[in-house]
């Protein structure tokens, strides 16, 4: 299955997530690892739009999400800034989703710097995750 630009950009619109998670790991420099996400979810019946998906940007996996649910994820942080990101910038989203992607990217560039590994950056980054996919104006 070919998949277009355009119909990506609709697609991850309505069904699409871009997700930073903080969790404590006593073993990080300051006890917390950033763990930055694209995921689209699909009833396993559609799988095949997932799978498309992994062929068109060339990285990330497809596997069981919740019961009848499948999903797409990506998680490298080098594949998040290489694959996602720049598509994302050449085919911007036209819904809401668009600031949660801007949120999104800014987390990965604070990564790329190091930010995460300051007390400082780690907090910003925290404040951006909190505004993200809350479903509200911002």
């Amino acid at each position: 299955m070919k998949l277009e630009a355009q119909w990506i950009t609709g697609f991850v619109d309505g069904e699409g997530c871009f997700h930073v998670a903080i969790s404590r790991h006593p073993e990080m420099t300051l006890g917390y690892q950033v763990l930055p996400e694209f995921t689209v979810v699909q009833h396993k019946r559609d799988v095949q739009l997932l799978h498309a998906l992994k062929e068109y940007f060339g990285c990330g996996v497809v596997r069981t999400n919740h019961g009848d649910r499948m999903a797409y994820r990506v998680r490298q942080r080098e594949h998040l800034l290489q694959h996602i990101v720049p598509f994302f910038l050449q085919h911007p989203l036209k819904s809401k989703k668009r600031v949660d992607f801007d949120k999104f990217r800014r987390v990965l560039l604070m990564m790329e710097a190091g930010d995460h590994l300051t007390a400082d950056g780690l907090m910003q980054i925290r404040q951006l995750a909190e505004e993200m996919n809350r479903g509200q104006l911002r």
